[in-house]
């Protein structure tokens, strides 16, 4: 099997030496996601968490659009937190993406994250 790199002008572009997402095999892996306008790469986190949240899933929707997923391909997200108090927040718009078969997950809550932001969600997905 060889790795394939996963780039797209529709999400953020990597901050560091890293890449959006690579797949390897039928297994995407998705760095985890910011909320970044990918338009012009303005760090939003000003806004209220629930659409950083938002911005965050559109995000991810376009690296797995490049990639020819979608959230039924989805199989294990990671949800990073600030502050464990937002978790119905961002809870209440990541559902919306997982309306069927939701994948497994994990949230944790950590001491900061890049740029300041509060919320982080990095997924894994297999094709079929």
């Amino acid at each position: 099997m060889t790795k394939k790199i996963i780039s797209t002008p529709n999400a953020p572009a990597a901050v560091g030496p890293y890449s959006q997402a690579v797949m390897y095999g039928n297994m995407l892996f998705c760095s985890g996601q910011i909320p970044i306008n990918p338009a012009n790469q303005e760090v939003m986190k000003s806004l209220p968490v629930e659409e950083q949240a938002s911005l965050v899933m559109k995000n991810i929707e376009a690296v797995l659009k490049a990639a020819d997923c979608n959230f039924t391909n989805i199989v294990k997200t990671t949800i990073f937190l600030t502050d464990m108090n937002d978790f119905a927040k961002v809870n209440a718009v990541y559902e919306k993406y997982f309306t069927e078969a939701p994948p497994a997950r994990s949230t944790i809550q950590v001491a900061g994250l890049p740029k300041g932001v509060q919320v982080e969600i990095e997924v894994l997905a297999a094709k079929n």
